[in-house]
């Protein structure tokens, strides 16, 4: 009995905590709606948050003993219908799960896939979601979800739904680019409580009946053979002596199993009817009392987890978990036991007791001759939050290790059970928060173990009831989403428990054969808390987050480029395949010689030096973001590629124009401050691209109004104004005619052609940039643009610097021409 005090009241004391807390704050409100009888608990309004590709969020909910019902609105810019939905890949697929008792994860198996993730909406009424049939559930993410689940469908605790943009094992990838379809979403989450603790419903209209327990001298007719001087009976009976009910009346009860117990029995005694029976025999055996239970929600005929007919025989429910468990006791065929006659003051009266039989401590099983050991929480020194380790609480074993040998602590055949079948078992409890941690459990030998390792959440596990288990290599649960093998064999056992739920686990170890010699072998064992499984299988990092509460902490992997899945387990790029992807993003930064090589040639120094640096700088970056080699660290060399990308284009627009070096470098230091600011801001979005073009066309429309302006001032006007329309016409004429010419020859526009050619080719190579074909299709954008550049390079005239003469009519000529045929005349 001691260890419900450690395990279950600090629990419920934080709970309590938590709702005083919240009132505090003005989130609880005592209220009492209009013809029901809740009250509002907590109310969470979470703001608009926008969730990138591959991103996630966890939201925490903790629903208290006394909750009526939980209500979540929200709101998204999703805006997906069936057809589309069926379309979009599992990487752009926006999704909503829920679980109890710790964060989801859709994408740890295939199976969790099919199951959840791709339900079929029809199941479902499109955006607003009124039954929750599951409790790890998954739906597509809809631009206006409604829910409202109450405590006939969901048990309280600590409830947490996910938000995905995106899911499979290219999320937790390392990406050269991350690029899709964003969305924002925004939440409101309300938890009604009953005003009355006696009601229950998701109106707090049912009445429930609270069993009172206490410790008993045992029943014989209970315990059956069982020796009552080894056992714990604790039996729970309603204030109420008799209860009376009518054919289809029901009635409520609920009891606290406070600790790990053996068995569960609910009966009816003195079961009568409360008038005289009509028929011949005066017998009414055929009145049914049919019981069904279930753990932390109200049972009906539709859901429930055990049933039977207490007018018969006592139900009897093995290793029941802890917690709160809801009995509903309803009579059936009462009419039929009065000869078809229905009279609604006949009822059926009856007694209710339950008895929780529960072992000594340190005990377990159905004879209480198996050993139980408590395992005790080390925390693991300069480790993530919660990461720990077990050791059992025994005089039998001392360990400063996380390991321990487990051939003192095992249990014996020496009390009669069953050779090949005899259990040892641990118990364990995740506490609160930690519930993003992974349960680790290894056995290791020199020999074959003969241990099979089973594991359930809130009581002990059996043969035939367990949440995971691992037999051998072909047996176990590794279909399950949340149960991941790690390398076992016939010498070794090792699994984790994905992301645990937090409260009570329960750990049994089943020997299949105590004869054999492998029993005097030495077996050691291992039970922690960690947090990425298989440390993220040397192909990542760890990394913690927090759920948006802060409440709840979690761990995920951040693999490299060559892997993903949660524990970056999977290939995804081959090494052969990395090594050529390496190859073009880096050698395809070869193409910055030419118009590097033309600028030199030209003798435009500041244009080659930021050639040949964005060529240099890109090849680096490259070689450090695919994991090659990094001269610099990684944020260095991805602001100066950015940037002198930025510079490029700029200069070559700039380029263009006929000034001034005076003028350039004053362009150029303004413009390097500009894309500095760019690349160290926000380097990689996609508007950038835009912004440096729109920057790179400014400085060469400034440039030609220098040009223009110089010009000007050497216009002579000693003809004066002429007012003459038609001489003015004429003049406008010619000045025009003249523009087009000196521009015509100004480029040599078949190269202004395959300039703007490769530049549109450039653009589509950057469109068609996904996370899985960037390395193609970003090689392809390098060669193009510095082709591009050099294109547009080349197709400028070549300048004769000479003396600017006044035009004797007084037109202007942008600039002058030098040319084999003939010399540029002003007019």
């Amino acid at each position: 009995m001691a260890f419900h005090s450690i395990l279950c009241s600090p629990f419920n004391l934080i709970l309590t905590i938590f709702v005083l807390f919240s009132c505090c704050f003005g989130l609880c409100y005592t209220y009492n709606q209009p013809g029901y009888n809740t009250f509002t608990v907590s109310s969470f309004s979470y703001p608009q948050t926008t969730l990138r590709p591959f991103d996630l969020r966890y939201i925490r909910v903790d629903l208290p003993l006394w909750f009526s019902s939980l209500s979540i609105s929200l709101s998204s810019d999703v805006d997906l219908d069936a057809a589309s939905l069926r379309k979009t890949p599992e990487s752009a697929l926006p999704i909503i799960c829920f679980r109890g008792g710790s964060p989801p994860l859709p994408e740890v198996s295939n199976t969790s896939l099919k199951d959840l993730v791709l339900v079929p909406i029809s199941n479902y009424s499109f955006g607003v979601i009124q039954a929750f049939p599951n409790v790890e559930q998954c739906f597509p993410m809809q631009k206006n979800i409604t829910m409202k689940l109450t405590n006939e469908q969901i048990s309280p605790g600590a409830w947490y739904f996910g938000l995905f943009n995106g899911i499979g094992r290219t999320r937790t990838q390392s990406k050269m680019i991350v690029r899709g379809p964003a969305y924002a979403f925004s939440a409101n989450i309300t938890v009604e409580g009953c005003t009355t603790p006696t009601m229950w419903g998701q109106y707090c209209n049912q009445t429930v009946d609270t069993l009172s327990c206490v410790p008993s001298a045992g029943n014989i007719s209970v315990a059956k053979s069982y020796n009552q001087t080894s056992k714990n009976v604790v039996s729970c009976k309603n204030s109420l002596e008799t209860s009376c009910l009518g054919d289809g009346e029901q009635k409520l009860y609920s009891l606290e199993v406070m600790g790990v117990a053996e068995e569960l029995t609910i009966m009816a005694m003195n079961i009568r009817l409360n008038v005289m029976a009509t028929n011949n025999s005066g017998n009414f055996i055929g009145v049914n009392l049919t019981c069904f239970v279930r753990h932390g929600a109200i049972p009906s005929a539709a859901l429930h987890d055990y049933s039977g007919n207490i007018s018969k025989a006592p139900l009897s429910i093995r290793s029941p978990k802890v917690g709160r468990w809801y009995i509903a006791i309803l009579p059936v065929n009462i009419s039929k036991e009065l000869g078809g006659t229905q009279n609604s003051n006949t009822k059926v009266c009856y007694s209710m007791e339950s008895q929780v039989l529960e072992c000594p401590i340190g005990k377990a099983g159905s004879n209480c001759t198996w050993e139980r050991f408590v395992l005790q929480t080390i925390l693991r020194r300069g480790s993530s939050p919660f990461e720990s380790y077990y050791l059992p609480v025994s005089e039998k074993v001392f360990s400063k290790s996380a390991n321990f040998p487990l051939e003192p602590l095992l249990s014996n055949s020496s009390y009669g059970e069953k050779p090949d079948d005899i259990w040892t078992y641990f118990l364990s409890e995740i506490p609160r928060g930690a519930a993003g941690g992974n349960i680790h459990i290894q056995l290791t030998s020199d020999t074959e173990i003969n241990y099979e390792v089973y594991a359930r959440f809130g009581g002990l596990p059996s043969i035939d009831i367990w949440d995971y288990f691992y037999a051998n290599s072909t047996r176990s649960s590794d279909g399950s989403m949340f149960f991941m093998m790690n390398n076992s064999s016939k010498e070794k056992v090792d699994f984790y428990i994905l992301y645990a739920r937090e409260g009570i686990w329960g750990f049994g170890l089943r020997h299949l054969n105590t004869s054999s010699s492998a029993s005097k072998d030495v077996i050691i064992m291992s039970i922690s808390l960690e947090r990425c499984p298989k440390s993220c299988s040397s192909h990542g990092d760890c990394k913690l987050g927090f759920d948006a509460s802060g409440l709840t902490s979690y761990s995920f992997c951040a693999c490299d480029r060559r892997h993903g899945g949660f524990d970056c387990g999977i290939e995804i790029v081959s090494h052969q395949g990395h090594i050529w992807q390496s190859f073009c993003l880096i050698a395809s930064n070869a193409a910055a010689v030419l118009p590097a090589f033309w600028a030199l040639r030209q003798k435009a120094l500041a244009e080659w030096v930021v050639y040949t640096a964005s060529g240099i700088f890109s090849g680096l970056y490259h070689s450090c973001d695919v994991g090659t080699w990094c001269l610099l660290t990684f944020n260095v060399l991805q602001f100066m590629d950015f940037w002198l990308s930025f510079m490029a284009v700029v200069s070559t627009f700039v380029y263009l124009a006929t000034i001034d070096e005076v003028f350039k470098r004053a362009i150029h230091t303004a413009v390097a401050i500009l894309t500095a600011l760019m690349a160290v801001t926000k380097a990689t979005r996609s508007s950038n691209i835009i912004i440096v073009i729109a920057i790179g066309a400014l400085g060469l429309l400034i440039g030609w109004l220098i040009e223009l302006l110089t010009k000007y001032r050497s216009f002579s006007f000693s003809i004066g104004f002429d007012f003459h329309m038609l001489d003015r016409w004429q003049t406008l004429k010619v000045w025009v005619q003249n523009l087009i010419k000196t521009l015509f020859r100004r480029f040599r526009w078949m190269f202004v052609l395959a300039g703007f050619t490769t530049l549109a080719f450039a653009a589509i190579s950057w469109k068609l940039e996904t996370s899985e074909s960037y390395w193609i299709w970003h090689s392809l954008w390098h060669v193009s643009i510095y082709t591009s550049s050099f294109f547009f390079l080349y197709s400028k005239e070549k300048i004769v610097n000479s003396e600017n003469r006044s035009p004797p009519n007084g037109n202007y000529e942008l600039t002058r021409q030098n040319s084999r045929d003939e010399q540029v005349r002003g007019i």
